[in-house]
């Protein structure tokens, strides 16, 4: 069955108080409308149509920063779902498949979910994502009988028996695509909104004699965000599923609630991950590594073996071979440590090359900004960098090289060569004792004079 899908991102978001479109809220690292296209994505579709509206050009730079073959298309203006979904009928022209409706503020539907909704609809005209909610609220209720759905009552609309049921709407919704914009051109507007409601293509449907079904999913898949505190509460939902599926995958948290997880964080078995660590976007962490406590990464790679930490941070670019240790307050930007390499103290390695086998010493600078260009530093396998050199790029040192602790490192050092740039030391005998005596005479003075 081919697929498409249509994600609803067109909304203002009022009560996220902001100027920032509802659905560019991040959740894990990512806006929530990221979410949202990865879970069409897992259904391989033919087409992806994104409606966007407040924001449009944000929203759609989002998009394309995520897949640029998505299409996006604008609702002018804000006439509820079921005008919504009309916007992309010229994106889905010529398309006869199954429509897939989702949610830029709706993270959460699992791939498993939207497999299910598409297996059902081999059955089923349309079927519509229900969940069984704790406290129902002012969720449309599916109306059943049987197995059939007979209707989606809006909660303002409902009876008192109506209300009394917990089964209730998502939104999400699985159609045939022809069938799909025929049921939406009867919708009517005849409401207090005045707005064009997706759900109302279900008492249509069953008006003119097609089946409606409904698959159901647990309710925190369904979690809409409409607020800073249900943005809160959706980040903590991600990180106890993302923590419970590392932990599953072989992954040892020491901590689990005090470790951060990013929407697209990959993590080997067998790495062990201390307290308080952070991973931003874009991490993966092979098998066997061991991140210690307090570190921060982002935009990086970690091979086999590594140890990170404690309090290291590892920048965008920054890629770690086999075997490498980065220890405390460590800085790591867009830098190549090969295998075996140590930097493990107070240093800050950026826009450079470390050979294998290397030791760069505590207070190690790659000074790589001139003010207006980055420039590289490149350190060869097995040197030895004393501690406190600055090296000032471009620059390079050779393999098996050294540097002097406290050189200050303007040219490049050849193989084998021990590089020493650092000021000759003058010694003044006795001075030290008559500058003190001075500086005490005059604190005195200046005591008396106050």
């Amino acid at each position: 069955m081919s697929i498409a899908t249509v994600i609803l991102a067109a909304g203002k978001g009022t009560r996220m108080n902001s100027d920032i479109p509802k659905v560019l809220h991040p959740i894990a690292g990512a806006p929530m409308l990221v979410h949202a296209l990865q879970a069409a994505r897992s259904q391989e579709p033919e087409r992806m149509v994104v409606v966007a509206g407040h924001g449009a050009e944000a929203v759609t730079q989002a998009v394309h920063g995520y897949d640029e073959d998505v299409q996006v298309v604008v609702q002018e203006e804000q006439l509820g779902t079921g005008h919504a979904v009309q916007q992309a009928r010229a994106a889905l022209e010529g398309f006869d498949g199954t429509v897939i409706v989702l949610y830029g503020d709706t993270p959460f539907v699992r791939p498993e979910t939207l497999e299910a909704m598409i297996a059902a609809r081999e059955a089923q005209d349309v079927v519509v994502l229900g969940f069984e909610a704790a406290d129902p609220g002012r969720y449309g209720r599916l109306k059943m009988a049987g197995d059939v759905l007979e209707a989606i009552v809006e909660f303002k609309d409902a009876t008192e028996a109506e209300r009394a049921i917990t089964l209730c709407n998502s939104g999400v919704v699985a159609c045939d695509a022809t069938t799909l914009f025929s049921l939406l051109d009867a919708v009517t507007n005849d409401n207090a909104a005045g707005e064009y409601y997706l759900p109302d293509i279900i008492g249509l449907a069953r008006a003119r004699g097609l089946s409606a079904g409904v698959v159901t999913c647990p309710e925190a898949e369904t979690l809409g965000i409409n607020s800073r505190a249900e943005l809160a509460a959706a980040d903590a939902l991600f990180q106890q599923t993302a923590r419970a599926a590392a932990m599953e995958d072989g992954v040892t948290l020491l901590d689990p609630s005090s470790i951060y997880f990013s929407y697209d964080t990959f993590i080997g078995r067998d790495t062990v991950v201390e307290p308080h660590v952070f991973f931003g976007p874009e991490v993966t962490v092979e098998s066997g590594a061991r991140i210690r406590a307090f570190s921060h990464l982002e935009g990086c790679h970690v091979a086999r073996g590594g140890v990170i930490g404690p309090y290291a941070r590892l920048r965008p670019g920054a890629e770690l071979a086999e075997d490498v240790r980065v220890g405390n307050f460590v800085e790591i930007k867009n830098a190549t440590i090969d295998a075996g390499a140590k930097v493990n103290h107070l240093s800050y390695i950026g826009d450079a090359f470390v050979g294998a086998s290397a030791n760069i010493g505590a207070g190690t600078i790659t000074c790589n900004y001139d003010g207006v260009l980055k420039h590289h530093t490149h350190i060869g396998a097995r040197a030895f960098i004393g501690s406190n050199t600055m090296l000032v790029a471009p620059v390079s040192v050779g393999n098996e090289a050294m540097t002097a602790s406290g050189s200050v490192i303007t040219s490049d050092v050849e193989d084998g060569a021990l590089a020493i740039a650092r000021a000759h030391q003058v010694e003044k005998p006795g001075m030290a004792r008559k500058l003190m005596q001075m500086l005490r005479a005059k604190k005195a003075r200046q005591t008396r004079g106050n």
